[in-house]
Order: structure tokens, then sequence, then C-alpha cells
């Protein structure tokens, strides 16, 4: 495994030319359980061009530095202010009291599955925060994840969820604050309702 791995932080025109790759990842990445993606490339990077749009959004990358071109970027991570987001994240914390201006949303982590276990996933929350706390004024930082049931056909036999890295990382479920989030399954025709849940930090 390459040792030249090296993570950035980077927002606005400048992502442009890792829009391809980052949507490739999305789609490799979220096809695993719990999400059973099946995304196109089209909508990610509809979905990706928020964060190229929005000045206060972070996109950090893990680069390895020795391979060549577009495959240098294998991993990514985003983040932006709550109040930036969609009505379906938004909804929530308007209904339970929150000043959507407090609230940083880390959106999404996808990492290549050869660079899973060295510590990247740690550094991306580090990077998110830090930017959150370069933009300053923010109370909590939240992230929201797809609640399967436990015998759900797809389920590996030794899926482990990520609830102690989350944790161990200051992040606690809120099952108060949850929301619906429409896309197809990989066994399915049509769009379906998924339960989201989210984890908050508090206190920033």
């Amino acid at each position: 495994m390459s040792k030249n791995i090296r993570i950035e932080r980077w927002s606005g025109e400048a992502l442009v030319q890792y829009i391809p790759e980052l949507a490739r990842l999305r789609i490799e990445v979220f096809r695993d359980f719990p999400y059973l993606y099946d995304g196109t490339i089209e909508y990610e990077k509809k979905y990706l061009q928020t964060y190229i749009d929005n000045p206060e959004s972070v996109i950090v990358l893990a680069f390895d530095d020795d391979k060549p071109g577009a495959d240098k970027v294998v991993g990514a991570s985003t983040a932006i202010p709550m109040k930036y987001e969609t009505e379906e994240l938004r909804r929530p914390f308007i209904e339970h009291g929150y000043n959507l201006d407090d609230v940083f949303y880390c959106s999404e982590s996808v990492l290549n599955k050869d660079y899973r276990g060295l510590g990247l996933g740690v550094r991306f929350f580090e990077q998110r925060e830090a930017h959150a706390e370069d933009l300053g004024g923010f109370k909590h930082i939240t992230f929201c994840c797809v609640e399967r049931p436990v015998d759900h056909p797809r389920r590996p036999a030794n899926y482990v969820p990520l609830d102690q890295f989350w944790n161990k990382r200051g992040y606690f479920k809120h099952p108060e604050l949850k929301t619906t989030y429409l896309w197809k399954d990989l066994d399915d025709t049509e769009e379906t309702p998924k339960p989201m849940t989210f984890w908050l930090k508090h206190d920033r």
C-alpha cells in the first residue's frame, strides 16, 4: 500500500477537475450495504455541483500520489452549512427548534476499499470539523445515516455498524431527528423512501 497519501480541503471551481472521479467513487461505494444505491454519473455530477457553487462548502480529498492522473483521488468527504441543504435535511432541525445557522452538516465520506483501515475516516472528520471552525459560529455538527432492518436480505454476515467509530469522534445518535430520502436500491425498479437518522456533536 502506498504511503504517499495526501489529505487536502478543496472548495469552489478548483473542484471541477475532480467531479468525474468523485462521481465514480460515490456510485462505487454507495452500491454496498447499507445504502445499496443504484446511482448514475449524471445525477452525481449534478449533486456535486452544489459544493462547487457554494463558497462555504468543502470537499476533503484523499490523494495517493503514487497513482497517475485522476486515479490519485482515492477518497472524498463533503460538508456544508445546514442552512444551504435540502428541505428534507433542514426540516427535522426546524421542527425541533434548532437555529439552522448553528448547524454544520457533514454529508458523506467515500473511500476506495483498498484504503480503508488506514485512519482516513478519522482525518475526514477532522478536516470537516476544522472547516466548520474556520467558518465559525456553529454549535452543532451533524450527519445522517440510513436505517436498515437487521434482517435485510442484502445485509452481509460480517457487517459491523459504524456506531462505535462515530461515538469515539464525539457524535451521538438522536432518534428524534429523522428524515426520509428517496433513491433506487439495486434490486428495485423505482425509487422508494429510506428512513435516515441524524447523529450530532454538540457544544462547538
